[in-house]
C-alpha cells in the first residue's frame, strides 16, 4: 500500500503504517491523522513527539498508555487521564498515536 503526499508515494503496511520511519514528516502526519479521522492539534503533536522521541531516541521504546498519559501530564501541567487522550487518538494513544507519529506498530501484548 502507499499513501499519496505532495506528489510523493509513501510506502505503508497493509495496516498503513510507514514502511520507513524515515518518511515521515509533518505532511506525512497531517495525512495519516486524516485517514485515521483526525484533524491534529498542538496536543496531538505533543503525543507525537514524545512517541518519536521515545522510539528514535530510546531503543525502540513504545511507551504504554500509562506512560503517555504520565508524560503529558508534566508536559501539559495537569493531572490527566486515560480517557483524555483516547479522546486525542480514539483508537488508542499507544497503536493510533504510533502510527500518525510515523512509527511501527506496537508488538506489545497489553499489561502496564
Amino acid at each position: 500500500m502507499a499513501l499519496e503526499v505532495n506528489g510523493n508515494s509513501i510506502a505503508t503496511t497493509e495496516a498503513g503504517y510507514l514502511v520507513d520511519l524515515n518518511d515521515w514528516n509533518e505532511d506525512v502526519c497531517k495525512a495519516l491523522a486524516e485517514g485515521e479521522g483526525i484533524e491534529l492539534t498542538d496536543r496531538h503533536m505533543d503525543v507525537v513527539e514524545f512517541l518519536r522521541d521515545e522510539y528514535i531516541n530510546n531503543g525502540g521504546n513504545q511507551p504504554m498508555e500509562r506512560a503517555i498519559t504520565k508524560h503529558m501530564s508534566g508536559v501539559w501541567g495537569e493531572k490527566l487521564k486515560g480517557k483524555d487522550l483516547y479522546n486525542l487518538f480514539p483508537g488508542a494513544p499507544s497503536k493510533q498515536g504510533l502510527k500518525v507519529a510515523g512509527l511501527p506498530a506496537t508488538t506489545r501484548k497489553g499489561g502496564y
